[in-house]
């Protein structure tokens, strides 16, 4: 990682609230599960070490964490460390049509008759070429 990386890196933190503590128990398995998951979701997350009760400095927990979570030690300043793991899943891309939002129903009726290729069903309004029998024909001069 560079250091303009871990600048930016840095400048998004300031924002992020901590998440878990190291206190007195240490690092145990729970904390790196629920690490590693927060990880998988947001890529960017604040903890923060006891000073007064944990067996750990915060240096040594933040080596620790990132070893067993597999990711970068962005900053330690006082008892608060900033962890960053790049996650596929944010990054991947989204499907261009999403279904939860409300579509036109006719639009809808016409798009699928698009994609199933039937023709769409002639009104009994309409002429030969699709135009609509109820209203006065244009006079060409």
């Amino acid at each position: 990682m560079t250091s303009k990386e871990r600048a930016a890196l840095r400048g998004q933190a300031n924002t992020l609230d901590v998440l878990f503590q190291v206190g007195k128990g240490g690092i145990s398995d729970t904390l790196i599960e629920q690490t590693d998951g927060a990880l998988r979701t947001r890529e960017l997350i604040k903890l923060r070490v006891l000073t007064e009760t944990s067996p750990l400095t915060p240096r040594e927990a933040a080596e620790e964490i990132a070893a067993k979570t597999g990711s970068e030690v962005v900053q330690v300043i006082g008892g608060v460390i900033v962890l960053y793991r790049y996650s596929k899943e944010l990054h991947e891309a989204k499907p261009k049509h999403t279904p939860n939002k409300k579509e036109n129903p006719v639009k809808a009726r016409k798009r699928l008759a698009k994609l199933e290729g039937k023709k769409k069903k002639k009104s009994p309004f309409e002429d030969k070429k699709g135009r609509d029998k109820r209203l006065p024909a244009k006079k060409v001069k």
